[in-house]
């Protein structure tokens, strides 16, 4: 079962680390699509095993996500997810193979449920539309006078209420359509 979800690649990308950590795969590791490869079928088996709280896991819900992780029955995990990790060598039976899992969610959890940037903080030096290195101004997404309603209405989760775009004060000289 692929999932293309936010959540889903980080689930991958948490499976990826874990296996890069492992001392002897980093010298046996050349190419990055074996890795791929071998990190996404993992993460298909055991995506589709894991509770809705935490496939969905967010900044949102991180207060019912974090206390859940330590408490979460692996007992329905696929047997071919484990018996793949215990024939390469990441774990050496069953319940050091769930270790694992747990380790890979730990991380998981930590990713998504991180805080969202400090806007200010993702300032650039090229602007995000034309790409030129130009004196750049930040600029609301959403506008600042309809925060109160965005949230009331829930248009937007509140992490990212106060996103920004980095773009600079003057239209290229050579605009590719006119402007009236």
């Amino acid at each position: 079962m692929e999932d293309t979800s936010l959540q889903y690649s980080l689930f991958k990308d948490c499976i990826a680390k874990r296996i890069l950590s492992h001392s002897e795969t980093q010298r046996q590791t050349q190419d990055s699509s074996e890795l791929d490869d071998f990190s996404s079928y993992l993460a298909s088996e055991a995506w589709g095993t894991l509770a809705d709280p935490i496939r969905t896991a967010s900044y949102e819900s991180r207060t019912s996500v974090l206390s859940d992780i330590d408490d979460l029955l692996l007992d329905n995990t696929s047997v071919s997810f484990t018996d793949t990790l215990i024939s390469y060598g990441f774990a050496s039976d069953h319940d050091d193979a769930l270790k694992f899992l747990r380790k890979v969610l730990a991380d998981y959890v930590a990713d998504a449920c991180a805080p969202p940037p400090v806007w200010s903080s993702t300032r650039t030096t090229e602007c995000e539309i034309c790409e030129r290195e130009v004196p750049l101004t930040y600029h609301h997404l959403i506008p600042r006078s309809t925060h109160a309603k965005a949230l009331k209405k829930k248009w937007h989760p509140e992490a990212i209420i106060n996103s920004v775009a980095w773009l600079c004060r003057y239209l290229p000289i050579s605009y590719p359509f006119q402007i009236e």
